[in-house]
């Protein structure tokens, strides 16, 4: 699907809600399948990836109703599968169930679409098979068949700070008699380890290290924030759209996942957190975001995980900041749904920005009035394409984004909270 985006000139104006965070949708759903009875999850996501989280987890036996919110009833226990587990698009899905079904006593197969097959799973295999998991794979690739048998725990030391890994690792070890530990180097983003304390495992963390033991999950009634990944694209928006004031309602603001707010504040936006409260153990708040006058800066070291997701539209809003804005640390950017250091640097440049690649991110010279006037493409990467659609609102001239239907992935309702805030 081919998109024409065009340049705003009275500004973006008013307030929205964003949808519910899609990170902590996923946990929602594996971790209330786990708990024995019936556990209501208000505000799920309804983006692709989720819903492929919860599609996996029906095939393995669990009981599930959609009216306002959604209902999971469960033994406590997945059963075995009649059928292959497709992931779909989501490797969040792909890595988190590997750790689930790597324990049990059942044999399974996770799948994937053309680009998940294309992603590398070898850094949750390997912990895996350490904790005695036997896992087939096409080269550390999908499909992953999992010879389901008890594990044993593991200290493991992680050379990268992922949520993925992590999560992985903590969720095999709920099955694992003593104590399961995972250290990295920096905080990741740390949902799982709130919702799995919210719902009464045993796990503590120390610094970078969490230590999970042998747990029963207890059934919860779980409120579900707004993704600050999706409101990313907004507060990027707000802050380059000349005359715009928006405010971004029910925003999840974990200080693991913040990122981007302090990116902001340090390139001199304008952006104030109103209404800051707790919800199902995640802090929550509304940002208020006005176009401002920015300044270029470097990103780097242990603030990389808590926005990774988010340096794509980073990179966008760079290019309206005065100076050189260096993102270096950022080399796992190359192992998304697309490289995305690659990828973006490239389409950016079709559309007049000053962008330089590096092997581990990428260096932008503003401030630059981008020109458009051209074709750009997806990678069938939905945040490629938010991230391009944000750009071509101050280009000026059209730009065409081809294969923006990627935005489903993650966004459905993307578009029309952009028209919204025209309105």
């Amino acid at each position: 699907m081919k998109k024409n985006v065009e340049k705003i000139f009275k500004g973006l104006k008013g307030e929205i809600s964003i949808p519910s965070d899609k990170s902590i949708s996923h946990r929602a759903v594996i971790l209330s399948s786990l708990a024995k009875g019936k556990s209501i999850i208000k505000n799920f996501s309804k983006g692709q990836d989720p819903l492929s989280t919860l599609q996996v987890c029906k095939n393995l036996g669990i009981e599930t109703e959609f009216n306002d919110d959604l209902i999971i009833t469960s033994t406590g226990k997945f059963s075995a599968p009649a059928t292959e587990l497709d992931c779909g698009n989501s490797g969040t899905t792909m890595r988190f169930m590997a750790g689930v079904l790597a324990g049990q006593n059942f044999n399974s197969i996770l799948t994937g679409d053309e680009s998940l097959s294309k992603r590398p799973m070898k850094r949750v295999i390997e912990p895996l098979t350490l904790m005695g998991a036997e896992i087939v794979s096409d080269n550390f690739r999908a499909p992953l068949n999992i010879l389901g048998k008890e594990l044993h725990c593991i200290d493991y030391t992680s050379k990268l700070a992922s949520a993925q890994v992590k999560s992985c690792i903590l969720l095999a070890g709920l099955s694992c008699e003593g104590k399961t530990t995972f250290t990295e180097p920096y905080t990741s983003r740390d949902h799982t380890e709130r919702m799995l304390k919210f719902m009464c495992a045993n796990i503590s963390t120390c610094g970078n290290t969490t230590t999970i033991q042998k747990s029963e999950l207890k059934p919860q009634t779980i409120e579900i924030c707004g993704d600050i990944s999706s409101a990313a694209y907004f507060i990027t928006a707000g802050l380059i759209v000349p005359n715009s004031e928006i405010i971004l309602k029910n925003v999840g603001l974990n200080l693991t996942r913040t990122g981007i707010i302090e990116i902001v504040k340090k390139m001199c936006g304008n952006i104030e957190i109103l209404d800051l409260r707790s919800i199902s153990g995640e802090e929550v708040g509304d940002i208020k975001i006005s176009y401002s006058q920015l300044k270029a800066c470097t990103i780097e070291g242990e603030i990389i995980p808590k926005l990774i997701d988010e340096l794509p539209i980073i990179a966008v809003l760079a290019t309206q900041a005065e100076g050189t804005t260096i993102v270096k640390d950022a080399q796992d950017l190359r192992n998304k749904e697309s490289d995305r250091i690659k990828a973006i640097v490239t389409e950016l440049k079709k559309i007049g920005a000053d962008i330089e690649e590096t092997q581990d991110g990428f260096i932008i010279n503003g401030k630059t009035e981008l020109q458009g006037g051209c074709e750009v493409k997806t990678y069938h990467d939905h945040r490629l394409a938010m991230s391009l659609y944000v750009a071509g609102l101050i280009c000026k001239n059209p730009i065409c984004i081809n294969g923006f239907e990627w935005v489903n992935i993650s966004f459905p309702e993307f578009e029309k909270l952009c028209n919204d805030l025209l309105s």
